[in-house]
């Protein structure tokens, strides 16, 4: 019977082992480890691919660089795709967006799409708490697949932001960003900043929303952190502060809440030294209560906060 029991719980934690989601890490920030760790999450892209980044806020300078990503749009034969934003600023239209977009080099380089330019369409959501559908940029239809290439750094509204946001906010239209936003309650730039919720029903709404977009595509998406340039302010911000930590590496994964959980874990676990401070970040994050996103996400079946981190540079 002793054997038995020994058994049953070997292949118990065998089972568990082999459902933890993989998130995979290299310390090199490159075009290079991009590409490679692309390729070590095994799953090839198909037909018409979206690689969704940000752009970055006019004035602003830590958004992912067109030189850092070129190799990985290439590789996937991708298109630049983004939104406009919700906020006064050079993005909130379609006009100053393309300035923008040009000013920071992405045009001269990749086939960039702003998928709201002609208009948004909604998409259906399972979790209903709060925003009854997605509203995000009608471009969305024209693709097969999407690369979520997310900067993560932190973000005055949600703490901070990584392939959730990217897959949320950064996917809805204007006005998807607004009804995100209030939680459901408007739909335009002019009213959103006076109908601001409790802020864990935003981030249940970001949490709902993301969850509709990785159902649109059934799979068809992967996910990778950029660890870089980590700002305490979004790249939505045009004059963030400094970075205050050091650039720690680049993850990827099929699953975004353990990707960007992974990447909580490793800014909240740093050990701070002289120029290289992660408290300011983590202030940021617990000041807007960002990790509960991911607890959200897990409670709403988007994914599992549970991972096995596997280091591709020892392979």
């Amino acid at each position: 019977m002793k054997t038995f029991f020994i058994l049953a719980a070997a292949l118990l934690f065998n089972l568990c082992a082999q459902a933890q989601s993989k998130v995979y890490f290299t310390k090199e920030i490159s075009p290079e480890a991009l590409v490679r760790i692309y390729k070590a999450l095994g799953k090839e892209t198909k037909g018409r691919v979206a690689v969704k980044i940000s752009t970055g806020e006019a004035g602003g300078h830590n958004y992912l660089k067109p030189t850092l990503i070129r190799d990985l749009v290439d590789e996937v034969n991708g298109t630049i795709v983004e939104c406009n934003t919700a906020y006064p600023g050079k993005r909130n239209t379609t006009a100053v967006h393309w300035e923008t977009i040009h000013e920071h080099g992405f045009d001269s380089i990749f086939a960039v799409d702003i998928m709201d330019e002609y208009g948004d369409i909604r998409i259906p959501v399972k979790d209903k708490k709060h925003i009854k559908y997605d509203i995000v940029g009608s471009h969305l239809a024209n693709y097969d697949f999407m690369i979520n290439l997310a900067h993560f750094k932190g973000h005055a509204m949600g703490g901070f932001g990584g392939v959730l946001k990217n897959q949320s906010i950064g996917v809805a239209s204007s006005a998807g960003k607004a009804y995100i936003h209030s939680a459901g309650k408007v739909q335009s730039q002019e009213e959103v900043w006076n109908n601001l919720p409790a802020q864990d029903y935003f981030l249940e709404s970001m949490a709902a929303a993301a969850q509709a977009v990785a159902d649109y595509f059934n799979g068809n998406i992967i996910y990778i952190n950029v660890m870089n340039n980590m700002s305490v302010d979004c790249d939505c911000d045009s004059n963030p502060a400094a970075p205050a930590i050091k650039d720690m590496g680049i993850m990827a994964s099929l699953d975004p809440v353990a990707l960007d959980q992974a990447c909580l874990d490793k800014i909240f676990n740093h050990k701070a030294t002289a120029g290289d401070d992660n408290k300011p970040l983590i202030e940021r994050i617990n000041r807007q209560h960002g990790t509960y996103i991911t607890d959200y996400a897990e409670k709403i079946g988007l994914g599992s906060k549970t991972y096995t981190l596997i280091d591709i540079d020892n392979q």
